[in-house]
């Protein structure tokens, strides 16, 4: 059973900085894709992050420069992201993501909260 844990949410001002972390268990695939989504209530979930085992990034349009992505590549199961100069329109449940040749997991979600 695979199972991802999330933390490093929380509540920031417009023009800071706040790092997620996420941890994955279990039996995984060393080919595998990690990334983060985030959920606004109402509203379907995007893509904001990915990073591939051994892989360049990829970015929505609407982070680029301002959020890294990352990997433990020597572990292989964790990923990060350092968003920084966040903006309100970034409040959002984020949702780090796995997938593997077998599946995709994700975790439970962190709760990021930009005030103006």
């Amino acid at each position: 059973q695979v199972q991802l844990v999330e933390s490093g949410g929380g509540l920031v001002q417009a023009g800071g900085s706040l790092r997620l972390s996420c941890a994955a268990s279990g039996s995984i695939s060393s080919i595998n894709v990690m990334g983060w989504y985030r959920q606004a209530p109402g509203k379907q979930r995007e893509l904001v992050a990915t990073i591939p085992s051994g892989g360049t990034p990829n970015y929505a349009n609407s982070v680029k420069g301002r959020f890294t992505i990352s990997r433990d590549n020597a572990k292989n199961t964790a990923v990060y992201l350092q968003m920084n100069s966040l903006k309100p329109e970034d409040t959002d449940v984020y949702y780090c993501k796995l997938t593997t040749m077998t599946g995709s997991f994700w975790g439970q979600g962190t709760q990021v909260t930009v005030s103006s």
